[in-house]
Order: structure tokens, then sequence, then C-alpha cells
């Protein structure tokens, strides 16, 4: 599906330095200094509209929280969420999660949040999946020793594709997985994807991986 430009995107995220951070690079090591605490950080790679972690700031106040989106015209409209409700622990970055290793430092970031990522069904198209072999590591360089990736998706190729890959892996391994109905627990927050497709009946499938300790 084509994605529908948004007039003025580029404009109003360059408008607010405050909420979306220009240039990423130049805050690696520094993020705890940018949100003025100590607290973990956690990372939402692909945010979309922003309701997730939205929700996660407002519920979890002593985190700071970041989402990635590479696509303008998504960002935006998180964005404009923020901007209606401004968070302190909220920031966004506007980039391709493939320089996600240059953004932050080693044991910078305590979790990573996949949710509902493009599965990029055809084969040929597997290197850009975000749970793919190349990305792995890149993960475990900014994760802490107790870090976790966390992957919600509805579609069950991309869920097996990934646990096969994380399986793979010498930096995780699966430490919990749900098939069918995704987490139900206190403090649990769902996407905007996530409410459109529990409404529809579809199975929400979930895993968590957590960091190999005998790897750095």
């Amino acid at each position: 599906m084509r994605l529908r430009k948004v007039k003025h995107a580029g404009e109003t995220i360059r408008n607010n330095p405050k909420y979306v951070i220009a240039y990423p690079e130049s805050k690696k090591g520094l993020w705890n200094k940018t949100f003025g605490n100590n607290n973990p950080i956690s990372l939402e790679i692909g945010c979309g509209k922003g309701l997730f972690l939205m929700e996660m700031a407002r519920k979890n106040p002593d985190v700071s929280l970041i989402g990635i989106e590479k696509f303008d015209s998504v960002l935006v409209r998180a964005l404009e969420k923020l901007i209606i409700d401004p968070l302190p622990n909220l920031l966004f970055v506007l980039a391709d999660a493939v320089d996600v290793d240059l953004f932050f430092d080693s044991d910078e970031i305590k979790h990573i949040y996949i949710n509902f990522p493009d599965p990029w069904p055809k084969t040929r198209k597997a290197k850009y999946r975000l749970t793919n072999e190349a990305f792995l590591p890149k993960y475990r360089q900014i994760l802490s020793e107790n870090g976790k990736v966390y992957l919600r998706t509805d579609n069950f190729p991309m869920f097996e594709y990934s646990m096969m890959s994380i399986n793979r892996s010498d930096d995780f391994s699966i430490t919990d997985i749900a098939l069918g109905k995704g987490i139900e627990s206190d403090g649990y927050v769902e996407t905007e994807f996530e409410i459109k497709y529990r409404k529809m009946g579809l199975p929400i499938f979930y895993l968590e991986a957590s960091v190999e300790r005998s790897r750095k």
C-alpha cells in the first residue's frame, strides 16, 4: 500500500526540535543528559503514529522513551499528539532503523519494542525485516546486560521468521512467546494496529528475547 503524503510534514517536524531530535548521532551516549535524568531508556523502532509510546510515557513516568520512524508523513501524526499533550519523558527521531547503532551507545537502551513491523513477505526483501540477523547485533550493541527485545505482529510468517532468526543468533535467547492472543497483563499497552486487529478477531503473536549475558 502506498504511503499517503502529508503536506507540510517535514516543515512541522523541523519546527519542533524540542520533540524531534534532528541529529540523533550527536546524542550518542548522551540520551540521559538529553532527558535530564538517569532513568532507563526504552526504544520503539517504527513508532508509527505514536499511540503506543504516548500511553507508555503516561503510564511509566520513570522511564524515558524514544520513538524512531523513517517516514515523515507518519511521524508527524505522532508529533501532533505530543504537541497537544506534552510528555517530558518522550522524544522522537526521524531516521531509518538500519542506523540505530550510530544513535545509541553500548548499554544505553534497556528495552526495544518492535510493534507490527512491515513483514516484507517477499524472500528477496527479507534483509529489510527488523528481526533480520543483520539487525540483531546492532540491537545487542546498544542494549544493557539485562536488555530485552519485544516483538508483536499479526503476521505468522514474520513471527516464525523472527523466532528462527533469534534462535540462530548468539546475541539473544527467546524467553517468552504467546501465540494468537498477545499478552494480557498489568501495564500492557496496545498499538493502533493491535486495537484494529483485535476488533477484527485477528490473532496477535508476541515474542520476548533477552540478551545473552555471555556475549557482548
